[in-house]
């Protein structure tokens, strides 16, 4: 059997769409059909070799997807065949089977537990969830990273209230999820900085409260905002000058968030005296998401009209533009997300 796939064969290139053979499903492991995968700003990382080097060259990108499962391995049972699934990079419950081996023309195509790029993956158990039908398929596929890292970032890490103050700096899929969490929670003031106008107006038109351009006078642009500083602060640009100043914007006893990826090999540095003032830094973890447990919760705020999804899609492509979406996220042309339709 064979899928049509996007593959990384080389750093700073154009993926190679073509087809490959499905490995045989190992135990432990699920076939899907994907419906819908979102393009994550990681993933443009990966294909640009911020990560440091690649060892694993050919091979399958893509952490957030939905799709149905076609066939399950040996020792399965989180899941069965029909049922609709999230597909995520974040681990839930289940068996964890690390790889997956395809083959293109006797050359193997490595992927790791998870893939989204393609029309069929292989997957491991602990990366998919069951979740309703009656969820559209291109928002459940947001759940996988977009919506399980920014707004669970607002449910988990923040704890925000009503008269929370908010910055988010960079308006990508992440800080356009955290916009959207911080709006479930009715939060009176959310400040959205960023490089691009575009972002920008795409950041108002979704519910912040103020702009503001990313430049060198940011912090007393925002300190002009809220006075004292604010009290909590998201970074999501992946920009290590933004990184260094989240901490100069908090109130003393604020808290920032470091959802963003620098390069492998880049710093920052922060003023000690920051910390003098109760001031805390910390970075997470796919938003500390339990996937068993939040897929669901999110699903149902989804359907009940609490959890615009839908705003969060900005373009929706087949797997044969991907390139071309790729191409405008890497000149900060894309706000968003940007969604595969396989269907």
């Amino acid at each position: 059997m064979k899928t049509k796939a996007a593959i990384l064969y080389k750093n700073n290139s154009p993926l190679l769409i073509t087809e490959i053979e499905i490995p045989r499903i190992n135990p432990g492991q699920v076939l899907v059909k994907l419906h819908a995968s979102g393009i994550c700003r990681s993933q443009l990382n990966e294909i640009q070799g911020l990560r440091g080097s690649d060892p694993f060259l050919p091979h399958l990108l893509g952490h957030e997807g939905s799709g149905e499962v076609v066939s399950i391995g040996f020792g399965v049972t989180k899941v069965k065949r029909g049922d609709f699934v999230v597909l995520s990079w974040i681990k839930g419950t289940g068996q964890d089977i690390p790889n997956a081996e395809y083959r293109h023309n006797s050359q193997i195509i490595n992927s790791g537990p998870i893939a989204t790029f393609c029309e069929y993956a292989v997957v491991s158990e602990n990366c998919i969830t069951k979740i309703s039908r009656k969820i559209p398929y291109d928002l459940a596929a947001l759940l996988g990273c977009a919506i399980a890292t920014g707004v669970v970032i607002v449910r988990h890490k923040l704890k925000l209230t009503e008269n929370s103050t908010l910055v988010v700096f960079g308006v990508g899929g992440i800080g356009a999820s955290v916009i959207l969490g911080a709006r479930m929670y009715r939060s009176k003031k959310i400040i959205a900085v960023d490089i691009s106008e575009h972002a920008l107006s795409f950041a108002k038109k979704n519910g912040v409260s103020d702009i503001l351009l990313f430049t060198d006078t940011v912090v007393t642009d925002i300190q002009s905002l809220c006075p004292g500083g604010v009290d909590f602060v998201v970074e999501a640009s992946g920009n290590k000058i933004a990184m260094e100043k989240t901490v100069a914007v908090l109130k003393p006893h604020g808290l920032a968030v470091i959802a963003g990826n620098i390069g492998y090999t880049e710093t920052i540095r922060i003023n000690p005296f920051e910390f003098i003032k109760g001031k805390t830094i910390t970075g997470t973890w796919g938003g500390e998401t339990n996937p068993d447990l939040d897929f669901p919760f999110y699903t149902r705020k989804i359907l009940a009209g609490n959890l615009p999804v839908s705003e969060l899609i900005t373009r929706r492509i087949k797997l044969q533009e991907i390139n071309e979406a790729i191409n405008d996220m890497a000149k900060h042309q894309m706000v968003g997300r940007a969604v595969i339709d396989f269907k």
